[in-house]
Order: structure tokens, then C-alpha cells, then sequence
């Protein structure tokens, strides 16, 4: 996978001038492969496995470029990715970070979905509030200036996951934020992932009330309060499903507190089958 990936840069119509990858541990001989395949065309750096987001802080500090860009060992970028991305950087000079679409496909190269930035951020320029309400964010699609990075900083090494989700949600609060709407990257989904880690909801949970309590005066009140009642919402599901039930029921009440509206209201309701709201009323009040 990560060769695959490596060579999608190679492939690029404006060439790359700088490949750094990050060994975070592997154990597999990958290190002794890259050399012998790549030789002086990538840097490769070794560190004791310490997560991604202390890989990707690792790349970004040695980083010299103009704009940065990130990929993942299992994704890759289409061959016309970082032309388009930086001749837009280059249009906007107040815009800090630019995505693209990205087609998100199976272990055996079939497509599930087109992963489309549009439907997140419909205008380009400050994006704060359409972050918050959908901070999805896939690395891959990523290209910033390095006043970014410098503004923001790097990941949030203390967060297994939704390591992603904050880097966005602060970058958005700094910084304009485009969108190249074309698929210029393909992110092989369904197979073992972190997400997968119970830590999930945990973490998601983390960086959204961090985000949603410094957003309080910058955006509209009940924007974020939606924002913070649909990250209760969609978690309350997600522990429900990994059967973790005390810790969806306290994602459930902290959602209804909020007052959420209806089509939050009829999922929350969702999370007791067989059930009437009467139920869910005495549950959140209790």
C-alpha cells in the first residue's frame, strides 16, 4: 500500500519537490524496501510507533515546502491533484487551505462513494460555522499554506482519533478555506482502521465540546448548539451500536438538554425501538 500511495505522488503533472515518509514503527521491513525502491527520490525517517498524529507532526517539521500536503500509506492522489490544488492557492492568496473531492473505494478497487467537499463547505472563504456543523475531514484532500501549520500548529497527539476532525474545526477558525470540487484523491475504505477503536466516540466527543466552547460568540448560538447536539446525536448511535449503552444513553440526554430539532428529536427517539417518547422523556430527565 504505501508504494502505491508513494507513486501517486511520483505521478503528479506538477512533481512534488518533497516526499518525506514517516516509519512509525512498522516491523515488516518497510523502511529497508522504501530505500532499495525510492533511493534519494523520498526521505525516510524511523520513529518508535507513537500514533498518527506524532507521524504526520514528524513530516510537517522536517517539511520545507511553500504548501503542504498529507497522505495516508492506504490512499493515494490522482495524477492531477496537487496542479489543481496549487494553482488555486495561487488564485486566492487569502485562502489558507484548499480540499478536493475524493472518491473513497473498496479493498478491490470499486467504488463506493465520492466523498463531495460541497456538501460540507458550499462557498469558499471563512468556514467555521459549516465546519462545526459537519467537521468531517479527510487528510488526504488537503493542501495548505505553511502559514497554516504555523498558525495552528500540528495533530493533537493525545487523541487516538478525531485527530483529523481538530486539526479542521481549528484550522477553520483561523483561516478561510476552499474547495477544488473535483475527485482528485481515492481513500481505500472497509478494511481495519482506527476508527474502529472504542476510543471513537470518546475522542469525537472531546474535540467537538472544545470546539463548540471556543466558537461561543463567533458564531450564531443556535448553530452551535445544532453542531453540538447532532456530535451527541450521531455518538449516542455509535455506542448504542458497539454496545456501549450507559455512554449512549449520556450522549442521548446531553443532545435532548439541548433542545435539538426535529429530525435530531425522531433519531434520539430512534435509539429505543419499541419505545415511545415518554420513555426517552423520562430517560433524559433523569
Amino acid at each position: 500500500m504505501v508504494a502505491r500511495a508513494i507513486d501517486s505522488v511520483l505521478a503528479q503533472t506538477r512533481p512534488v519537490e518533497e516526499i518525506i515518509v514517516v516509519d512509525d514503527g512498522s516491523c515488516d521491513g518497510t523502511g529497508e524496501y522504501l530505500a532499495h525502491r525510492y533511493g534519494e527520490r523520498i526521505t525516510c525517517v524511523r520513529q518508535d510507533n507513537a500514533g498518527v498524529s506524532a507521524a504526520r507532526n514528524r513530516g510537517l517539521v522536517m517539511a520545507r515546502g511553500r504548501y503542504l500536503a498529507l497522505l495516508d500509506s492506504d490512499d493515494e492522489w490522482l495524477p492531477e491533484k496537487n496542479a489543481r490544488q496549487v494553482r488555486y492557492l495561487e488564485d486566492n492568496p487569502a485562502i489558507g487551505m484548499v480540499l478536493c473531492n475524493v472518491l473513497r473505494v473498496k479493498p478491490d478497487g470499486s467504488l463506493i462513494d465520492v466523498f463531495d467537499r460541497r456538501e460540507q463547505i458550499p462557498v469558499d472563504g471563512p468556514a467555521l460555522g459549516p465546519v462545526l456543523c459537519d467537521p468531517a475531514l479527510a487528510p488526504l484532500s488537503i493542501l495548505m499554506r505553511r502559514e497554516v501549520y504555523a498558525d495552528v500548529g500540528g495533530f493533537d497527539e493525545t487523541l487516538r482519533t478525531a485527530e483529523d476532525l481538530d486539526f479542521h474545526l481549528r484550522v477553520a477558525a483561523q483561516w478561510p478555506i476552499g474547495v477544488v470540487a473535483e475527485p482528485l484523491a481515492r481513500a481505500l475504505r472497509g478494511h481495519d482502521g482506527l476508527s474502529s477503536l472504542d476510543s471513537t466516540e470518546d475522542d469525537y466527543i472531546r474535540v467537538m465540546e472544545r470546539a463548540a466552547e471556543a466558537a461561543i460568540g463567533r458564531v450564531p448560538e443556535a448553530l452551535r448548539k445544532r453542531a453540538l447536539a447532532t456530535a451527541y446525536v450521531k455518538n449516542a448511535e455509535g455506542c448504542i451500536w458497539r454496545r456501549r449503552y450507559r455512554d449512549g444513553w449520556r450522549l442521548a440526554r446531553k443532545a435532548w438538554a439541548l433542545g435539538p430539532p426535529a429530525p435530531l428529536r425522531r433519531r434520539l427517539l430512534g435509539l429505543v425501538p419499541g419505545a415511545g417518547k415518554r420513555m426517552v422523556r423520562s430517560l433524559v430527565s433523569a
